[in-house]
């Protein structure tokens, strides 16, 4: 007799998906949902300006909040439409899609990735960048560490000098597949791109849109302070180096112990085929392009030693207009020199495109969180607050505080340049009652605003590559949340070594 084999009864019960974390529009939408909402507790108020646009400080009154209900839902409604291309109005300081003022959306960010799409789809249909990175992978199959460390410090000192961010976005295609080959994952590539350049402008040396805005905000030369900030480059950018060779070798020697075990990377072949010839002219127009695009978009005066009036005539002084150009123009060379035809070359602009369009969207629902606060006009009122934070602080109790109320601001205020703007005229004169010299508390408020850089949801910059790279919001802060660490402690010990030094 056999035994018997008892059936558990059928309860009609689905088993329960597991918790997926939502995606980086998710993430923003739900940002730009609670923003909306504080919005409303958060009392409006202004500063006088002064002829340049500046706050003043001890002039900061609460008003009425100037819009209605309805107006404020229309506001949530269109944010993603003021995110991309809402014009400041200069006179009432309101962002809309409609009548007359400065761009403020993310248009030129927004087509730039997805001209980089079409650029980067024509150049993988050559078949010229997988054998490239296929015959690159092999002969750095025992070096990659190199070739990763190389990565970060040169990113790291363009962010440095000139702020190198959105740029970074064009990378990830070029990247990633040489990185998977070399038996590494995703995320040693957003260290090697994204986090390297925001480390460098973190420790901004002579970058003209935060340091050099931030100087002439307080009226303090630019050079003043190098010293302090070249010594943060190369502690923070070693510390950067060491911590991604870290987790790169771990990864490499186990690939269980990614934090991607779902993109687990892939040994680069024993064996590859050789370029053709057409292949390595697409190669050579490649670096051509991504060359010139460095080349154009640095502020060479503003870089080099020395005091110079004026840009040297050989500057290109290029942004986003030309730089959409030169992808667009790159796209259809290298659909001509890797043998596409006019077919080819149609469908490398609509599929680059169209593979492109989830990070533009989340770049452009990010400048939207902004649109937000600045038409409910509490930008004023949260600068306020940091006013008083630091009012009455020491010297040193004013440096941890600048750091830390700036880190914060950085949430509701990316930019760096429009950060400066708005917080220098209030903390140039109240550094000088805390015996803090200006030159110093500038270099304290980029260090804390861009460090909130590296990891705020609000940051297009940072969402946009993750949205490239297909990682998650939530395992990108589990990768970097020990160099988040690591990189506060470095910095706040030597500012406040230096605060101390200058008293």
């Amino acid at each position: 007799m056999s035994a018997a084999t008892t059936v558990a009864p059928d309860t009609g019960s689905k088993p329960r998906k597991p918790f997926s974390f939502p995606s980086a529009l998710t993430i923003l939408g739900l940002v730009l949902l609670l923003v909306w909402i504080a919005a409303f507790f958060i009392p409006s108020g202004t500063y006088e300006r002064d002829e340049s646009g500046s706050p003043i400080v001890g002039t900061y009154t609460q008003i009425e909040a100037q819009q209605s209900f309805f107006e404020r839902l229309v506001d949530l409604l269109i944010a993603p439409v003021n995110g991309l291309y809402g014009l400041q109005n200069a006179e009432t300081g309101f962002i809309a899609p409609f009548g007359q003022g400065f761009l403020f959306g993310a248009a030129g960010v927004f087509l730039f990735i997805l001209a980089i799409g079409s650029f980067m789809t024509a150049v993988f249909a050559t078949g010229a960048m997988d054998r490239g990175i296929a015959r690159l992978a092999h002969s750095m199959r025992e070096r990659g560490w190199l070739m990763i460390s190389a990565i970060i410090v040169l990113f790291s000192l363009l962010g440095s000098t000139m702020g190198w961010a959105d740029e970074t976005l064009g990378f990830y295609a070029l990247i990633i597949p040489l990185a998977l080959a070399l038996g590494y994952d995703r995320l040693v590539v957003l260290g090697a791109v994204f986090v390297s350049s925001a480390v460098g402008a973190m420790a901004s040396t002579v970058n003209p849109f935060s340091i050099g805005v931030a100087s002439g905000e307080a009226d303090v030369s630019i050079g003043e302070g190098i010293g302090l900030r070249l010594v943060l480059w190369f502690v923070l950018t070693g510390i950067t180096v060491a911590y991604v060779l870290w987790y790169a070798r771990r990864v490499k020697k186990n690939p269980a112990t990614s934090i991607l075990p779902e993109t687990s990377p892939a040994e680069a072949a024993e064996e590859v085929d050789k370029l053709t010839r057409r292949q390595v002219w697409v190669l050579v127009v490649t670096a051509i392009v991504f060359l010139l695009m460095i080349f154009a978009v640095i502020p060479w005066a503003s870089v080099l030693p020395g005091e110079w009036d004026a840009p040297f005539a050989w500057e290109l002084g290029w942004w986003f207009p030309e730089l959409i150009a030169l992808f667009i123009v790159g796209t259809i060379v290298v659909g001509l020199v890797g043998g596409l035809g006019e077919k080819g070359i149609a469908t490398a602009f609509t599929k680059g495109s169209g593979d492109f369009i989830g990070p533009a969207l989340v770049v452009m629902l990010a400048r939207g969180v902004t649109v937000i606060l600045n038409n409910s006009q509490t930008i004023d009122t949260i600068l306020h607050a940091m006013e008083q934070a630091v009012a009455d602080a020491s010297n040193l109790g004013f440096t941890a505080l600048v750091w830390v109320i700036n880190a914060g601001l950085a949430i509701i205020v990316p930019s760096s340049s429009g950060h400066a703007a708005l917080a220098m005229p209030l903390l140039a004169p109240l550094s000088d009652f805390a015996d803090v010299t200006r030159p110093l508390m500038i270099t304290t408020w980029n260090t804390g605003a861009r460090w909130m850089g590296i990891v705020t949801p609000t940051n297009g910059v940072l969402m946009g590559g993750l949205a490239i790279a297909a990682v998650r919001y939530d395992k990108y802060v589990r990768f970097i949340w020990p160099l988040m660490v690591a990189l506060a402690v470095a910095t706040l010990t030597i500012l406040l070594i230096a605060t101390a030094a200058q008293g």
